[in-house]
């Protein structure tokens, strides 16, 4: 579909010029960062200092992978370690002489290809596994990523505190396995003799440099492939999923689907490293993977910034040389103080084994005074010009250039949405009793009613947000009864919030994104990997957005790299009503769209909703103010304790009795009911 040229704001092409000029200074302060840390073994030749350094790399790498599970997706995982500790056994027992089968023709072939050798020991035949550490990388990625989602299929539709506790319970089971399977991981002695990585003939020994280029080549490839995920159609589900589940899937994202991949990948990510750090340290106990582990690394994101790529980076870093150099100096110089002043205390005290106490003062000094971490996931925005934030209601509906809101065929001969005999009951409870419903194309129905009369929850029958207890819901002659909110955004249907439900730590932009999921298919490899037409559909889709976004003028235009969290009452509703579009829906429900807005902004939405209805999109809205009903509806549907009480023309409704008994408690002699 073309898209037509969009006026933008002078202001705003002045800040596309400026966060540009800002992006290649950025670049360029990482290019000279990466050749530092090329030059530091040069530099500093203490094997101890580069070892430590290589460690913290190790570390680093790890909590990304925890930082897309818990900073992204927003799934607090305290057993991480446990993808950690599956990484480094898988390499360490194909590569050691703990598992040792007898030797028979099946190994030939596997010799043939390198990955086994024929051994004899005490005149018996034995197999000896040399796989390669290079073949091991990715093998060890994807037997974690398979364990995450082995382990997270069946628990993953839990939340917050009770997902804590499963995965701390993971966390601890791995542990308790390989310290109770001898026959493969030595038990609690350890696998001993891992082989170290050898490339083009030069093997990495013990020497702490190779390891150290290694480890830093591993945390910039796994920085660009976070940092690519996390712009992407992919992790704009996840942080949707994080802002707000309920929301999320009703904007088309399958929560359960991107938690597993979240997971996955973030489980990849730990599999990898074990092998590094086994590799590195040729060795492999079941105490090197404990709780304590996944509690430093949480410590490290939470220290850096949650959802913060480089933030994470940074304070593993700081927590790792914290741990390796400074606190070791530090206690030699509180040991010769208190040699100096006679102190018995200082001279005793050892601030390394004191370093989970030290990470627990870190973790609460930073959740009390900066929550948002060393360098926050979101910077802050310039503040808008007098010119960006004048803005004029205006009567006229639509002004500017659209295109078709979707791209189906309808026929305007057949209903678009029939609902027949839905009900939907809580307990002895009856919310919605027996509705039946029939929406034509092209037309606004308007459902009304008092406080309590079922009208939100009839909307999420209509979405899938909560299954029916009977009835039948059929959209374009296909029946969607029982089908998940994704499923049903898919079809064409779009929805917003009575309550409003934008996800509140994402910009503008990245909320009108997230209603585009179902109509982009990016999936995790082309986000990393970004071929051109992955290029292309990113563009489009942030077009249409604009295109989208410009309904509303100067309203939101000037504030799309602004957090949803910090535009007014009135353009959050125009933002939820935009996000809602950019889903290409044939049907748009509408939950009490003008609240919070005055008479004149009110006036201004009623008209553009009636231009959205022109231009193909047929509107089913619940409004309490009836002045908006009066003008716009073509029928009105009116609910009273879950049951259709009246239907037909804004005028019929108006004078039905049960109507205004419902909303004044008497008969029609009081006359028409005031609007609420």
């Amino acid at each position: 579909m073309s898209t037509p040229s969009i006026a933008r704001p002078a202001g705003l092409i002045a800040g596309l010029k400026e966060r540009a000029r800002s992006e290649w200074g950025r670049r360029v302060g990482l290019l000279l960062l990466f050749l530092a840390a090329l030059a530091f073994p040069l530099i500093d030749r203490n094997e101890g200092d580069i070892d430590a350094v290589a460690n913290a790399l190790a570390f680093a790498i790890l909590a990304l992978g925890l930082n897309i599970v818990v900073g992204f997706a927003g799934l607090l995982d305290l057993g991480y370690a446990a993808f950690f500790a599956i990484g480094a056994y898988t390499y360490g027992i194909f590569s050691s002489y703990q598992v040792q089968p007898e030797w028979s023709s099946f190994w030939v072939p596997f010799e043939y290809l390198g990955l086994v050798a024929h051994n004899t020991a005490n005149g018996r035949d034995l197999v000896h596994f040399t796989v390669s550490f290079w073949l091991m990388l990715p093998v060890s990625a994807l037997v974690a990523a398979f364990f995450g989602v082995l382990f997270g299929a069946p628990t993953l539709r839990l939340k917050g505190d009770y997902l804590a506790i499963v995965t701390l319970g993971f966390g601890e089971i791995v542990p308790i396995v390989a310290r109770n399977t001898p026959y493969l991981t030595n038990g609690a002695q350890g696998l001993n003799g891992v082989q170290s990585p050898t490339l083009f003939g030069y093997t990495f020994g013990v020497a702490s440099a190779p390891y150290y280029y290694l480890g830093l080549l591993l945390l910039v490839m796994l920085i660009l492939i976070s940092t690519r995920l996390k712009d992407s159609r992919v992790g704009r589900a996840w942080l949707a999923i994080r802002e707000d589940e309920i929301a999320a899937e009703a904007m088309g994202v399958d929560r359960t689907r991107l938690k597993l991949l979240a997971f996955g990948i973030g489980a990849a990510f730990g599999g990898m490293t074990g092998t590094f750090y086994v590799a590195k340290l040729q060795t492999a106990t079941p105490e090197m993977f404990g709780f304590p582990v996944s509690v430093m690394l949480l410590v490290m994101i939470v220290l850096g910034g949650t959802g913060s790529v480089a933030g994470v980076v940074v304070g593993t870093l700081i927590l790792q040389l914290l741990q390796s150099w400074f606190l070791q100096d530090l206690t030699q110089w509180t040991h010769a103080l208190g040699r100096m002043t006679g102190i018995g205390v200082l001279e005793r005290v050892d601030l390394v084994q004191s370093i989970e106490l030290i990470f627990g003062i870190i973790l609460v000094v930073m959740m009390l005074y900066r929550r948002q971490g060393l360098i926050p996931e979101r910077q802050s925005v310039k503040a808008l010009s007098l010119d960006q934030q004048a803005a004029t209601p205006s009567r006229g509906g639509i002004k500017v250039e659209l295109g078709p809101i979707h791209r189906k065929t309808v026929d305007r001969n057949r209903p678009l949405l029939e609902v027949r005999g839905l009900s939907r009951s809580f307990g002895g409870i009856q919310a919605v009793k027996n509705l039946d419903l029939t929406v034509m194309p092209g037309s606004i129905v308007a459902v009304i009613g008092p406080n309590g009369s079922g009208k939100t929850t009839f909307f999420n029958l209509i979405t899938g947000l909560m299954p029916p207890s009977g009835g039948k819901v059929t959209f374009a002659g296909e029946d969607i009864t029982g089908l998940g909110p994704h499923q049903i955004v898919e079809r064409g249907i779009a929805r917003t919030f009575q309550n409003l439900r934008l996800f509140a730590n994402m910009t503008v932009m990245e909320n009108a994104l997230v209603g585009a999921h179902t109509r982009t298919t990016t999936g995790p490899m082309g986000a990393v990997l970004r071929p051109p037409g992955v290029k292309r559909e990113e563009l489009a889709a942030r077009a249409r957005v604009l295109e989208v976004l410009g309904i509303f003028g100067n309203r939101l235009m000037p504030r799309i790299e602004h957090l949803a969290r910090t535009l007014s009452y009135a353009n959050r509703r125009r933002l939820e009503i935009s996000r809602a579009l950019v889903s290409e829906p044939q049907l748009l429900l509408l939950d009490e769209p003008t609240a919070g807005m005055n008479p004149t902004e009110t006036l201004e939405l009623t008209d553009q909703i009636r231009g959205l209805r022109e231009r193909g999109v047929t509107i089913l809205l619940i409004e309490h103010k009836l002045n908006v009903v009066n003008e716009i509806a073509d029928e009105v549907i009116v609910l009273d304790h879950g049951e259709k009480i009246a239907e037909g023309s804004p005028a019929e409704v108006q004078r039905n009795e049960e109507v205004l008994r419902a909303y004044l408690g008497r008969t029609a002699t009081a006359g028409a009911p005031a609007a609420s």
